[in-house]
Order: C-alpha cells, then structure tokens, then sequence
C-alpha cells in the first residue's frame, strides 16, 4: 500500500507565497514522475506541475514563472513552492506520483487526499 500525505495549504493574501509538500510511504521500490494538480469548484482537475527522478519540469503556462516544483528522491518527497499568489490559483492541490510498489509490480498513479489553497484579494 502506497500513500501520498500533503501538508502546506492554507489562506494567503493576493502576491503572496505558500509551500506545498508531499511525502510518499509504505510499500515503495521506487517513484518515478511526481507532480501537482489541482481542482478549482466546478471545474476539472488540471496538472500543475510534474517532475522527473532526473529533475526534468514541465510547468503550466498559467504557473510558469511563479511556482516552482523540487523533489528528494531519497526521502520520496515532493514540493512546491507558490510565489505570487492570484486568486485564480485558489483550489484543492493534489500531489500525484508514479509509484512502482516492488520489483514485480507494475507502476502505478497514486494521489493524495488534497489540500486547500485560498488567495483572498
């Protein structure tokens, strides 16, 4: 069993900055793309930002300049640093990893449960 544990989520004032970090545990051989997604109310969930083992980004363009997405591979962590804030970016973030569980196990998605994100203008 694979779990995706979030923290950092919060309410913060139009320009400003939060920290978002993802920790994968339990039955782990290794953990390939991480990323972010996030979903506003009434709208689909979008992709944030991912990230390789090797460090590789892709951003979305409405993020692109203003967050910025890190990982540790020894500890299976992933962050995600928000500068910038707009009330647009208000949603449930979602971390999301590539988790192969053993050797003789295919890669799986796994997500977290989510946390909120609110910019107040």
């Amino acid at each position: 069993q694979v779990q995706l544990v979030e923290s950092g989520g919060g309410l913060v004032q139009t320009g400003g900055s939060l920290r978002l970090s993802c920790a994968a545990s339990g039955s782990i051989f290794s953990v390939n793309n991480m990323g972010w997604y996030r979903q506003a109310p009434g709208k689909q969930r979008e992709l944030v930002a991912t990230i390789t083992r090797d460090d590789l980004t892709n951003y979305a363009d409405s993020v692109k300049g203003r967050f910025t997405i890190s990982r540790d591979n020894a500890k299976n962590t992933v962050a995600l640093q928000m500068n910038s804030l707009k009330p647009e970016d208000t949603a449930v973030y979602y971390c999301s990893a590539i988790v192969q569980a053993s050797r003789y196990n295919y890669p799986g998605r796994y997500w977290g449960q989510g946390t909120q994100v609110t910019v107040a203008s």
